[in-house]
């Protein structure tokens, strides 16, 4: 639990601390290079899932994002993550819920503000670090799945 939260809480409270930054310094139609051609920040409200899919599905994500949380808690409380690759997939997993989920109750949409365009692909969607720590959780759940890690001291 120590683990969770250690990793969980700092990364809920810099994707909040980014996403406020953003709406107070970054306008909607605003691009500003990073590195230009390659990366940008930007203001996107997305009132969907993940590339804007199922847009204007607020409630509907609020509830998902609600119901995911509770299975992820009775999984823990059953003891599902064992190893640390899970333990820390867990807590990427409980932050970028949240910090989503705040979003759709604090704005009625999620921020999104890192914009990559890709040499071989063209535009990607905008995403936030909420998003990353959910990416990064499935690629944990993924690896620990194939390779069966070891059991977490």
């Amino acid at each position: 639990m120590k683990l969770i939260l250690f990793v969980s809480l700092p990364l809920y409270v810099l994707d909040q601390v980014t996403k406020w930054l953003v709406l107070r310094f970054i306008s909607t139609d605003e691009f500003v290079p990073v590195i230009p051609g390659l990366f940008y920040l930007v203001q996107v409200h997305n009132t969907g899932a993940a590339f804007g899919m199922l847009k204007d599905n607020n409630v509907f994500f609020m509830i998902l994002a609600s119901a995911a949380l509770v299975l992820l808690a009775i999984f823990a409380w059953r003891g599902a993550f064992v190893d640390t690759a899970t333990r820390i997939g867990a807590a990427l997993l409980a932050s970028g819920i949240v910090g989503n989920l705040t979003d759709r109750i604090l704005h009625g949409y999620v921020i999104d503000f890192l914009d990559v365009i890709l040499p071989w692909y063209g535009h990607w969607p905008a995403f936030n670090i909420a998003d990353s720590a959910i990416c990064g959780a499935a690629v944990l759940f993924f690896i620990s799945g194939f390779l069966g890690g070891e059991k977490a001291a």
